[in-house]
């Protein structure tokens, strides 16, 4: 399921999230963000437990959209840890933008191993 946010909740939504957040900056006005949206409830659904999808409209959020440099809409923003971790703009497929969630929000790798030689 998507979750929205505004400039007042982007913190507790997006920054303060456990989980990596795909981010979703759009307007109700842009046909290819209206494209966009069941692709990315999809996404939502396929993801569900692994990473939150926020949808943040820019028209009602300026101070959002302005601090995270979005000049075109649709644009996607990954978030981990309050962070961003990548951008990527424009009207894409699902199994795509999967990719792009899978990609850059993978955790490092834990030590699994009693004798090993990591710094754990």
């Amino acid at each position: 399921m998507t979750t929205t946010a505004n400039d007042t909740t982007f913190s507790q939504e997006i920054l303060q999230s456990d989980q990596p957040v795909l981010v979703d900056f759009w307007a109700p006005w842009c046909g290819p963000c209206r494209a966009m949206g069941p692709i990315v409830d999809q996404l939502a659904e396929a993801l569900d437990g692994r990473a939150k999808i926020v949808k943040v409209n820019v028209d009602e959020s300026p101070q959002a959209a302005t601090e995270y440099g979005i000049q075109s809409i649709p644009a996607f923003l990954l978030f981990q840890n309050g962070e961003v971790k990548a951008r990527r703009l424009g009207a894409v497929s699902k199994e795509s933008l999967e990719e792009f969630v899978a990609e850059h929000s993978k955790e490092p790798a834990t030590c699994s191993s009693d004798g090993c030689s990591c710094s754990e």
